[in-house]
């Protein structure tokens, strides 16, 4: 891992609007992240994916590039799909550029080169799915250089599958002149500062499902936070470490000994860790409301924090300098179990309001953000889940090492 990625700053890697990256004319094959929502109708029900790669798009045509766009789409098995076809995405980016976005039935092959060799200055075309190929998941060397026929230079603008070294995403890289777009700037300005040293305090929020999911990022932000806040159904298995009772709540049996061991040693750094100490409660994830306990008892589940803990992380909120959200409270989907995520999203935009440097980690974090309106009122909402993770567990993104140096 070069010291550059490893510490956050980056170095080595070449940005889109960078004067030595010469695309007048040439074909610029763009790998963006469009993997979008469909309904039923096979129509896009949320395009911002789509629009926060439009700045790379946009300054491309500006300097007379002859854009070629590539993302995936689902998880289709290797095979074309319709069901996951590129398509809707053609017909909004058309929409949203203002231009006619031209497809092409396939990303590799005789027929789709030709077709990107016609294209004038300014020109935009979309290929179809690349993991319509069963080589982009599972031999990049195969299909890098098929892909790379498509274009004369290459920019990487799809934070949210950096962390693949999938054929799409490093393998252009390998073998044409290359740079990050601008919507991956973005994510290395937010997450640089809390990489390299942030402002203190740092407070670290972390929920979700499963401990098992987050191991590496405790591991990390412990080197780093002064304050550890932990709730969703990953709190309990936490709360069961210190031999409390959880009822039927999630429990992440295989890591009880881990969650033991992570409190031990924040104890021993002088780390706070903060549980749920008080739970809203129902029998079924399906109950049309719950009710809030300092205790769970025998039949009982937790599917969000109580008022008490709500009043409680957001004071140590109040306080931070640096926060990173990365995981839920609860179950928020469900109004009846919202109350705690939107409180904490809540406290954060104050913090925010009061110069806090305030990132959301992508996923279900930002998707909660989003729900609640808070996008506005944060720094930074990552577009990538995965990959805004295993940045803060501090491991080597493929996508963004294959960038350096070229």
């Amino acid at each position: 891992m070069s010291e550059g990625i490893e510490m956050g700053r980056f170095d080595g890697i070449r940005f889109v609007d960078d004067s030595s990256f010469d695309v007048a004319g040439k074909r610029v094959l763009v790998r963006a992240d469009f993997n979008v929502p469909l309904n039923d109708q096979g129509e896009i029900t949320n395009d911002k994916r789509i629009r926060a790669t439009l700045p790379t798009i946009n300054l491309l045509r500006e300097r007379g590039a002859k854009v070629v766009l590539m993302s995936h789409l689902g998880r289709p098995k290797g095979e074309p799909d319709p069901a996951f076809s590129l398509k809707p995405v053609a017909k909004r980016l058309s929409e949203l550029l203002g231009v006619n976005v031209a497809f092409a039935n396939d990303c590799i092959g005789e027929a789709v080169v030709a077709e990107t060799t016609k294209l004038a200055d300014g020109d935009v075309l979309l290929l179809e799915n690349v993991r319509f190929h069963l080589a982009e998941t599972k031999d990049a060397d195969a299909i890098g250089p098929q892909l790379a026929a498509n274009g004369d230079a290459f920019v990487n603008d799809a934070f949210g599958t950096c962390h693949r070294a999938h054929g799409s995403v490093v393998g252009p890289a390998k073998l044409l002149p290359s740079a990050a777009g601008l919507l991956i700037r973005r994510e290395i300005e937010a997450f640089g500062p809390l990489l390299e040293g942030s402002k203190p305090p740092l407070i670290a929020i972390l929920g979700g499902a499963k401990v098992a999911d987050k191991i590496a990022a405790i591991e990390s932000l412990l080197e780093r936070c002064d304050d550890l806040i932990i709730g969703g159904g990953m709190a309990y298995t936490f709360l069961k470490a210190r031999g409390e009772e959880i009822g039927n709540s999630l429990l992440d049996a295989e890591h009880v000994e881990f969650a033991s061991r992570m409190l031990k040693r924040a104890e021993d750094k002088g780390v706070a860790v903060l549980l749920p100490e008080d739970h809203v409660v129902a029998e079924s994830i399906d109950a049309t409301d719950g009710t809030v306990e300092p205790e769970i008892e025998a039949g009982q589940a937790a599917f969000d924090i109580g008022p008490a803990t709500r009043k409680r992380f957001a004071g140590v909120i109040a306080h931070a300098g640096s926060i990173i959200f990365n995981g839920p409270m609860g179950v928020f989907e469900r109004e009846q179990f919202a109350g705690g995520t939107r409180k904490v999203l809540e406290a954060m935009a104050e913090a925010h309001g009061r110069g806090a440097l305030v990132v959301v980690g992508g996923g279900d974090s930002a998707a909660a953000t989003e729900l609640f309106e808070f996008e506005d009122k944060v720094t930074h909402v990552s577009t990538g889940g995965g990959a805004s993770l295993e940045l803060l567990e501090g491991k080597e993104l493929p996508g963004l090492t294959a960038l350096v140096g070229r």
